[in-house]
């Protein structure tokens, strides 16, 4: 399965995701990021964050939706900015969801409460990600509308 998390600027949100998921996914399970509007760079205090967690970073950077090197399984929209958007014609009727997560790049204040920030927003989606790497893995194939309900509701968990 092929898991796209976007985000608008796939700078932040969207890469915690990817890398978080990459390394905690079996075989046969990969993920990618991209952004409607790319920034064109990847936050540095995501990387800072990816690293102390001791998830690679190599590779990650701010690409396009159009840019895929492969159409995804699902479409997971970290921001709401990007969940209201049309997605393009090239990723096709793919199943959506959104897991909605307060961008940190947005956040104020000191050194402490802006790392904070990108703290919170990690171990929200890594909670997430381990909640959806619970799921059978034929369950998508088997039962797409059971599918649909559980990512759905793995969008409203916390950290």
């Amino acid at each position: 399965m092929n898991v796209l998390f976007l985000c608008t600027g796939n700078s932040c949100r969207s890469i915690l995701a990817e890398a978080t998921f990459n390394a905690l996914a079996p075989a046969g399970m990969r993920a990618m990021s991209a952004g409607s509007q790319p920034a064109g760079y990847v936050h540095p205090r995501s990387l800072a964050l990816l690293a102390r967690e001791g998830f690679a970073t190599e590779g990650l950077y701010s690409k396009s939706w159009s840019d895929l090197p492969r159409v995804p399984d699902l479409i997971v929209t970290v921001c709401g900015s990007a969940a209201g958007e049309t997605c393009p014609v090239v990723l096709g009727k793919v199943p959506r969801t959104h897991w909605g997560v307060d961008d940190p790049a947005k956040a104020s204040g000191s050194d402490a409460e802006i790392d904070a920030a990108f703290v919170h927003a990690y171990r929200v989606l890594r909670a997430r990600i381990e909640a959806f790497l619970t799921l059978p893995g034929d369950l998508a194939r088997r039962d797409p509308a059971a599918f649909q309900v559980a990512v759905d509701r793995i969008g409203e968990l916390s950290a």
